[in-house]
């Protein structure tokens, strides 16, 4: 598929019109403007830090010549509309979590997670130096993007819930928040799942219109104030095991810059994804720590529910891989992962459990 076919029997619907209502970007004396719609309410915690991150050092490298607007979830266009608004030439960049595009193209998930797939270093290592970057290149292709990763939170939770979870047909009937090919797999288990845009999950899940949810993690999550309404919490997901975030501008624009330009927007990508994924693995112990002290109980799932989260996940899997590019990412992704976790896991592994054992 080319990005006119594309274009011609996708429906873009509410977000293209939301989208139309964009200025055009600005030009004066060879500087430009260029507008990012994002998937993030204004302020919340690391996921906008990491877009105002790279807008900020844009705008620094450039000295002036390029000058990113953010702009908040449904400041603009919706949540959820941002990948259509860009691809379709109504602004100039999203920042996002490309996880929440699958209904565009199921291989997307791999550039934000897939369940039982990377960790944050596995996805580096494979996104940098095994092939990802390419395939995130092919996939923006289709669609008129050109996309890098720009973001991560590390492994996230596995959420809130108004009940505990003692084995899988808890899951039955349970209303839960989870986006991805992880909350395809959780519908796979009898849960009714949810895709609610961030700034909507608090009051869905203080309302009763969900049971559950997952975020990111204890200090993304403590900023939500989900504490406030529950108490249960999983602090080990199966769905994100790393989420990254993406930067993705619309492809005609970025040929249309400079090649000094375009390499500006691509270091800022990778700095804000270093900066952000130690942004959040530097504040979520210390937010454990507050949550557990406020009366939150913090629980793992049995291993019974592990195994239904796994044979659910690998059904998902495989009813994607008709899909030609989906199968190629898939299988690029996961031989990187056992390359690099065969190294890992007997050497920081092994080092971090005797270190622990060692110090006590």
């Amino acid at each position: 598929m080319d990005r006119r076919s594309f274009l011609k029997t996708s429906a873009l619907g509410g977000s293209a019109a939301a989208a139309n209502t964009l200025a055009a970007p600005a030009y004066a004396q060879g500087k430009r403007t260029l507008t990012m719609v994002t998937s993030w309410g204004r302020g919340a915690a690391g996921v906008f830090d990491s877009a105002q991150r790279c807008s900020d050092s844009i705008n620094a490298m450039s000295d002036g010549n390029l000058t990113v607007d953010i702009k908040a979830a449904g400041e603009l266009v919706g949540a959820f509309e941002v990948f259509d608004a860009v691809s379709s030439g109504q602004a100039d960049m999203y920042h996002a979590a490309d996880y929440y595009f699958v209904g565009q193209h199921p291989g997307y998930a791999f550039f934000t997670a897939v369940p039982f797939g990377m960790t944050a270093q596995e996805q580096v290592n494979w996104y940098y130096h095994d092939g990802g970057i390419e395939l995130h290149d092919e996939l923006g292709e289709i669609f008129g993007l050109k996309s890098f990763l720009a973001g991560n939170t590390g492994a996230q939770a596995g959420g809130w819930f108004s009940k505990e979870i003692n084995g899988p047909e808890d899951f039955q009937g349970l209303k839960f928040r989870m986006p991805g090919l992880g909350g395809q797999a959780l519908g796979k288990l009898g849960a009714s799942v949810q895709n609610i845009p961030g700034s909507e999950v608090y009051q869905a899940l203080s309302s009763g219109a969900i049971d559950g949810t997952e975020w990111i993690g204890p200090w993304a999550d403590e900023k939500m104030g989900f504490q406030e309404i529950t108490k249960t919490f999983y602090t080990a997901g199966f769905h994100e095991p790393a989420a990254g975030l993406s930067l993705a501008t619309n492809r005609d624009v970025f040929d249309e810059l400079s090649p000094a330009q375009q390499k500006i927007i691509e270091i800022a990508a990778a700095e804000a994804h270093q900066w952000n994924l130690a942004q959040f693995l530097a504040n979520n112990g210390a937010a454990l720590q507050r949550l557990q002290s406020g009366g939150v109980k913090v629980l793992e799932f049995p291993d019974s529910v592990w195994d239904a989260f796994g044979q659910a996940s690998q059904e998902v899997l495989d009813e994607n891989m008709g899909d030609e590019l989906f199968k190629k990412i898939h299988d690029s992704a996961m031989s990187s992962m056992a390359a690099s976790s065969a190294w890992l896991n007997q050497s920081s592994g092994a080092y971090t459990t005797q270190r622990d054992r060692v110090r006590g």
